[in-house]
């Protein structure tokens, strides 16, 4: 079994690391350079930064964070948020990002999934998806940071996107988002079940057992901030937990 990865988020809003509660509830955390620096430090084993205003303000990406950030940290890093062109993803990738994610813009124009991968390799292509279950069971996509309902079937597009070209799906669960009550288990194995590339679970961490559990249904990847952000759970013993519950983790102890 491949080694799990631990994925520390930082959503950044005027240049500044913020979090909140179902998308909402927002407060001041850290800088973002400082913070991706402390969690490379931390032996994360990446990281995602999201500019969570950027789609609903209709503005460019934060290339000098990118910049900054590529400077600092020695660990793979995504960027996501306001990304809407192949000429976004080219200045994303210069600026020393590994991988770029689209929401918005691919659920707008879904060939954009296709361009980046075929100019940029699908090992570049993060397709992110904001989903919210409905009344009938199901989850259903938002955009524009989960002000809007499309209507969209989230594990249906997952698929389109992965069809596409994407090369990992990161689906968050605005349920559970800063909840702190644990990932959306089933959501995720439906994904982790029926899709052929790695899923990155988003949204709910509390303890160092919901990662366990999270895990235990198959993704490749946990993206949690709250708990990092605050100090709740420390990355090097969260590695060490789960490598003694059975679970291969990079560079935990035995």
């Amino acid at each position: 079994m491949l080694a799990k990865r631990i994925v520390p988020c930082l959503d950044v809003r005027d240049g500044r690391v913020v979090k909140g509660k179902q998308f909402k509830h927002i407060q001041d955390v850290d800088d973002p350079v400082k913070l991706g620096k402390f969690y490379s430090d931390q032996l994360a084993d990446e990281l995602v930064f999201y500019d969570i205003t950027a789609t609903h303000e209709k503005r460019h990406i934060f290339i000098d964070v990118v910049r900054a950030v590529a400077e600092a940290i020695t660990i793979p890093f995504t960027i996501g948020g306001g990304i809407s062109s192949i000429d976004d993803f080219h200045q994303v990738l210069r600026a020393g990002a590994d991988k770029v994610s689209v929401n918005s813009a691919a659920v707008r124009r879904p060939e954009l999934i296709r361009e980046a991968a075929q100019r940029f390799g699908s090992q570049c292509v993060v397709l992110s998806i904001d989903a919210k279950r409905d009344n009938h069971g199901s989850w259903q996509v938002y955009v524009e940071g989960g002000r809007k309902n499309t209507g969209i079937d989230a594990i249906a597009w997952a698929k389109q996107g992965v069809a596409l070209g994407a090369g990992e799906i990161c689906m968050n669960s605005m349920d559970a988002d800063g909840e702190k009550a644990g990932f959306d288990l089933e959501l995720n194995r439906r994904l982790a079940t029926e899709l052929p590339v790695p899923i990155i679970a988003s949204g709910g961490a509390g303890t160092m057992q919901d990662f366990k559990d999270v895990f235990d249904v198959g993704v490749d990847a946990a993206l949690a901030a709250s708990v990092f952000h605050f100090g709740q759970i420390d990355i090097p013993d969260l590695k060490t937990y789960l490598q003694g519950q059975g679970i291969p983790m990079r560079g935990a102890e035995e």
